[in-house]
């Protein structure tokens, strides 16, 4: 039986010779230069074995599925624009050279949903992979040779409301009764009816937001007093909850197995209500703020509270993302952390890293103060690092101050201020500053997809590649 999974189109169009030249002529010079780049064979291997495991049977039954450099070309577009699914399908099908650049041609252009299935595909081990091939092409074509090497971090946020434990337990009691009604619909009904108490819910959260007007002991127990007939109502939402639970396992399974994925989702929402439950507790009624356990997000709990010491931005919520690059422009390594590390333990780990992608050790590190240490600077030259030009800020030694001023150490200081400009660039152009995809790893392919189209646009322009 013919495979069902493709790396091309076997005609790439079926246009007019004329029209054909006409659409090439528009083509912008960033799409020219990086054509060639997304024909490697290699990157395409990895979409096409991709493809090939996304069913037990995926390479021989089913609809024939989208071709690997379509698949690629059109994620990278994607990014590179900094549009929505809906968005890239729309302007893909209204555009000739959209088109031409993506490979579709003629054909039928994938829809949203689709494209959002499409993206999924690309998992953390996929995008390691089309990731080492494109700096493996950036140093084939000359682009870069891993003399030098520049780190910084930086959050990427998830895409969550400002979290309150007021606004977090209304929107648990809102998930949980949603659920617990689905399930009753779906069931035929249960041996309890179902019973919405948000109408309850939402005037206690109207209530503890105009609270905040409210300052000293007045508002303090304005707030405590509405905080508990909210977690009064939440409670007794939960417990329904955990009901309907034990009444489902008790149903014939001919019944349940068509509630199984509801039931996963009320058996999860409960857990995480429960414990947004016990941290509004602690820190209403005990002044407890830190928890190991803390969540911000019922939706994404993975989001972590990170403090940089932005002043227009004190604390962010999201995940912490490591930057490195080499010479112009072309970011070597990325990495999203699922637990928030300090920036003094990334620094020696970076030189590793880029040792194993270059080959050697970088002459010249650069950095912020913030990954400074004395155990970081000794490590580095015992690596082999001639040019260490990170500074310490906490310094009160002569010596040390003499050395900041050298020239060699000011170059490396105005070289590392690129990260900034890189990490802007990623999220201004390239959609890297709010993640739309759920789940950590959802926010691992969504940085990686960023970083991979910075580098394909980054390689075109190098001139040693305009050269060739």
């Amino acid at each position: 039986m013919a495979s069902m999974i493709k790396l091309r189109h076997q005609q790439p169009s079926l246009w007019h010779s004329g029209l054909a030249a006409d659409i090439e002529d528009l083509w912008e010079p960033w799409m020219r230069l990086v054509d060639g780049l997304l024909e490697d064979e290699q990157l395409l291997d990895t979409i096409d074995e991709a493809q090939g495991e996304r069913y037990p049977q995926s390479r021989r039954r089913g609809r024939e599925q989208t071709p690997a450099e379509v698949v690629l070309r059109l994620l990278l577009l994607k990014h590179i624009r900094n549009w929505s699914y809906d968005t890239l399908e729309r302007e893909v099908r209204a555009h000739l050279v959209y088109r031409a650049f993506t490979r579709i041609g003629d054909a039928k252009v994938p829809d949203a949903k689709t494209l959002a299935r499409l993206g999924q595909l690309i998992g953390p081990e996929v995008m390691e992979e089309l990731h080492q091939r494109i700096v493996q092409l950036a140093q084939e074509h000359g682009v870069t040779r891993g003399r030098k090497l520049r780190v910084d971090t930086t959050v990427v946020e998830t895409n969550i409301h400002y979290p309150t434990d007021s606004s977090l337990l209304g929107d648990g009691t809102r998930v949980l009764t949603r659920t617990m009604k689905k399930i009753e619909q779906k069931a035929g009904g249960l041996k309890q009816k179902v019973r919405d108490r948000m109408r309850s819910v939402r005037k206690r959260v109207l209530a503890i937001a105009l609270s905040t007007r409210y300052l000293g002991r007045e508002g303090e127990a304005r707030r405590k007093k509405q905080y508990g007939e909210l977690l009064s109502l939440t409670g007794k939402t939960v417990n329904q909850a955990q009901r309907i639970l034990e009444e489902v396992k008790k149903v014939s399974r001919p019944r349940r197995v068509p509630l199984g994925s509801l039931v996963e989702t009320l058996a999860t929402m409960t857990g995480r209500v429960q414990q947004v439950m016990k941290q509004t507790k602690l820190r209403i009624f005990a002044g407890v703020t830190q928890s190991q356990e803390k969540i911000v997000s019922l939706f994404e709990p993975h989001t972590e509270i990170i403090r940089k010491g932005k002043a227009s931005k004190p604390t962010e919520f999201g995940k912490l993302v490591k930057i490195q690059e080499s010479e112009n422009q072309i970011i070597s390594h990325f990495e999203v952390f699922a637990e928030r590390p300090g920036d003094r333990q990334l620094l020696v780990p970076s030189i590793e890293v880029h040792q194993r992608r270059f080959g050697r050790i970088p002459a010249w590190v650069a950095a912020d103060a913030g990954f400074h240490s004395q155990q970081n600077e000794k490590a580095a030259r015992a690596m082999g690092v001639r040019w260490f030009s990170v500074p310490n800020q906490k310094t009160k030694s002569a010596e040390r101050k003499r050395l900041y001023r050298q020239r060699w150490f000011r170059r490396g200081q105005r070289w590392r201020t690129g990260c900034e400009g890189r990490i802007s660039a990623l999220k201004r152009r390239h959609g890297m500053r709010r993640c739309l995809y759920r789940g950590f790893h959802g926010m691992q392919r969504w940085v990686g997809l960023s970083v991979i189209a910075d580098n394909v646009i980054q390689i075109g322009r190098c001139p040693a590649l305009q050269e060739t």
